[in-house]
């Protein structure tokens, strides 16, 4: 489940033309139990685009802890782990309760290689097949359910 709002700007008298029209300012989604912000990502892949809620871990702090101890994740949701700069990247799931995939996106925003079904609790690295930009962790075996693979394209914008 995903918390977002939408404020309605009130000035009393005084309001601007988009306040007086009823213009609505949306508020980024922030995840009711990682408190991260969540943003819009979209896979594509074999002429479909899939759509994703994900989480975005940008400090070292919310990388590491990543999707550890979780329960349950949407199947539409998943979680980002953007880097500052290309380089090759490996992850491991200590203390991550549910099976994973990872799927490693190159500097083109293509799939790399995809560590499939990422079994819980195991500290065996699993590493990209180059430098990455950024991880992308969905439900285990979802890549597969929706035919995604190495070479799909993934667009998103940071928060």
């Amino acid at each position: 489940m995903l918390v977002s709002g939408a404020v309605l700007s009130a000035t009393g008298c005084s309001r601007s033309a988009g306040e007086a029209a009823g213009a609505v300012q949306a508020k980024t989604a922030i995840h009711p139990v990682s408190g991260l912000p969540v943003i819009p990502l979209v896979v594509r892949a074999s002429g479909k685009a899939h759509g994703f809620e994900v989480e975005v871990a940008r400090s070292e702090a919310e990388q590491a802890k990543g999707l550890m101890f979780r329960t349950e994740m949407g199947a539409d949701e998943g979680m980002i782990f953007p880097r500052k700069a290309p380089a090759p990247a490996a992850f491991w799931m200590r203390n991550t309760v549910i099976p994973l995939d990872l799927l490693f996106i190159g500097p083109d925003r293509r799939i790399l290689n995809i560590a499939a079904n990422a079994r819980p609790y195991d500290e065996t690295p699993l590493p990209s097949a180059g430098p990455v930009i950024a991880v992308l962790e969905l439900n285990g075996g979802r890549a597969a359910q929706l035919g995604i693979a190495p070479g799909d394209e993934v667009s998103w914008k940071a928060p």
